[in-house]
């Protein structure tokens, strides 16, 4: 029997203000991106560091709560799953970019946390985080939906 995982956890600091639009079909979608850093000794022991980038969308009501409570600069986790778009660019060329669809949000920082009333996401709220998941859709989205 064959085994797949597709997973991925990030905590680091968001880099731009969700954009969040809508689909044709009325779907909020949203898009921000998170940066994360990693340090190390070299060789010679000097310490090295280098941050990484990652693109994340997040769907439904989901997105809604992140268009909402994410702002740049903020501590956050996000979990979800790795995909790959692919288009074709106004000239011609194909391109593809890598992100993590979001399916839980965690604010690891107190500034302007929600209070949780009258959300339809999943909340849980500790004395220093937010957590958000994104409810259970099934819906068939395809590239066509994506508005950017």
């Amino acid at each position: 029997m064959a085994y797949s995982l597709n997973r991925a956890q990030v905590i680091g600091n968001v880099t731009r203000d969700p954009e969040a639009k809508q689909t044709s079909g009325g779907q909020m979608v949203a898009s921000f991106g998170i940066a994360t850093n990693s340090s190390w000794m070299d060789k010679s022991g000097q310490k090295q560091e280098k941050a990484e980038f990652h693109n994340i969308v997040v769907w439904g009501k989901l997105a809604e709560i992140a268009q909402a409570y994410l702002k740049k600069g903020r501590k956050v986790f996000v979990e979800g799953r790795m995909q790959t778009r692919e288009w074709e660019g106004e000239d011609g060329q194909k391109r593809s970019k890598m992100e993590i669809v979001a399916e839980n949000i965690i604010l690891l920082d107190k500034a302007g946390a929600p209070t949780g009333e009258g959300m339809d996401a999943s909340y849980e709220r500790s004395s220093n985080s937010a957590a958000f998941k994104a409810p259970v859709e099934e819906e068939a989205v395809t590239l066509d939906d994506l508005p950017f």
